[in-house]
């Protein structure tokens, strides 16, 4: 199945994803929140959009229990 959506991005496409600081994505993905892996001698991280996908679902349903007091 061919989608037209990017199903690997790069820390820049990422973070707008996120809505997030480019450092954060890395930072995140350095302490295992967000699994990425490295391509080329320099290490460019990438992330799968399904990985983004599920961080974003485990902090909307995190938030929607602390906003129910």
């Amino acid at each position: 199945m061919v989608t037209s959506e990017k199903q690997v991005l790069t820390v820049s496409e990422a973070a707008t994803m996120l809505n997030a600081h480019p450092n954060s994505i890395r930072r995140w993905a350095e302490i295992g929140l967000l699994p990425c892996f490295r391509l080329g001698l320099r290490g460019d991280r990438r992330f799968h959009r399904e990985d983004l996908e599920r961080l974003m679902e485990s902090w909307q349903q995190t938030f929607s229990k602390v906003g129910s007091w």
